[in-house]
């Protein structure tokens, strides 16, 4: 299984998502600027990867600080961590990242400049790696949702290239391939980036679990014929009341799962709960630019001057989430209670 992103030296590479499957080619980020960059145009998406890069940005940012001064270094980390936060909005998990590095800077006010950065340098591997058990944990306590033998429909791409690795929703179904359970994929196409028949179908076919690609317009009609079992997403953000953020598309793929009696599952981490937002309602969705629909790749598709929406997130109702599938277990409704409850453990 290849990194999705990692440390060369003095850079950090990245694999390019954008050229997949047609080559593997990796993004060399040589500043943080570079890593920016790279979130904002899809080279590294997926939300737990997209905080993993950016605990990475920042960690190269601070290493070309050149200044002695705690406060001077301070002022000049906040404003790359700033930067960082408007890359992308509605993934929480980027903001994430960017506080825990920004509370290590504020926890070692006082110390030589020069072992702070070395301190961002460690965290960022260590959110990496972190990053990496949580999702095989995640994919553990998933395997008991999964039948012997089952059909898994997924939308969007939440595997080893949308993670710091193994994947989330993909790492559910990793786990159920290992365990000798015999699972095959439906993935959703996902439009307009293709992500399930660009990225899903070419992680699952790396590992030899079977999958198919069908057009999103498709999920209703094998639901309806009796030849999907269950539905595992991952998410980008979820509020408090269990309400989910995700690639667009997710939400009428949980109403169609509702509708056929299908179990709707998502896979996150906790730190993709932001306990700030009560609903899906306070969510910010990021428009991209309607190029992204009436285009093909370079070729335009569409009528010249054509009008296009393109929203990247839809929000999908908690109360089609049959289960929340994190590293500490399964979350259940109600929702805001066990939420609550299980950041209380924490």
């Amino acid at each position: 299984m290849l990194p999705t992103i990692e440390w060369r030296g003095e850079y950090i590479r990245m694999i390019d998502q954008r050229k997949i499957p047609a080559k593997l080619e990796w993004y060399i980020c040589r500043g943080y600027k570079d890593v920016i960059k790279a979130i904002r145009v899809m080279v590294i998406r997926g939300a737990p990867a997209i905080g993993v890069a950016a605990a990475m940005g920042l960690a190269l940012g601070a290493k070309v600080i050149r200044t002695n001064s705690y406060a001077s270094f301070e002022r000049q980390f906040r404003k790359m961590a700033e930067e960082m936060t408007r890359a992308r909005p509605t993934a929480v998990n980027l903001k994430w990242a960017v506080d825990r590095m920004g509370l290590l800077v504020q926890r070692m006010a006082g110390v030589p400049v020069d072992q702070i950065k070395k301190a961002l340098l460690w965290e960022s591997e260590k959110i990496l790696a972190e990053d990496i058990d949580i999702n095989r944990r995640i994919g553990q306590h998933g395997l008991k949702l999964v039948p012997k033998e089952s059909t898994i429909l997924t939308h969007c791409n939440a595997g080893s290239l949308a993670t710091g690795g193994y994947g989330t929703a993909l790492g559910v179904i990793r786990a159920a391939h290992e365990a000798g359970k015999k699972v095959e994929v439906i993935a959703d196409e996902t439009r307009p980036w293709l992500q399930g028949l660009r990225l899903t179908a070419f992680e699952l076919m790396q590992d030899n679990i079977p999958v198919t690609v069908i057009a999103d317009s498709a999920a209703g009609y094998l639901m309806r014929q009796r030849r999907i079992d269950l539905v595992i997403t991952g998410a980008d953000r979820i509020a408090v009341n269990g309400d989910v953020a995700n690639k667009i598309g997710t939400y009428q793929v949980a109403v169609l799962a509702k509708e056929n009696g299908i179990p709707f599952y998502v896979a996150a981490p906790l730190s993709t709960i932001d306990l700030k937002i009560r609903s899906g309602e306070m969510i910010p969705v990021e428009e991209r630019e309607g190029r992204e629909i009436y285009c093909f790749g370079k070729r335009q598709v569409g009528p010249v001057g054509v009008n296009a929406f393109n929203p990247a997130f839809d929000i999908t109702p908690g109360k089609y989430v049959k289960a929340i599938i994190t590293e500490q277990g399964l979350i259940r409704p109600p929702y805001l209670r066990e939420i609550r409850e299980i950041f209380h453990r924490k």
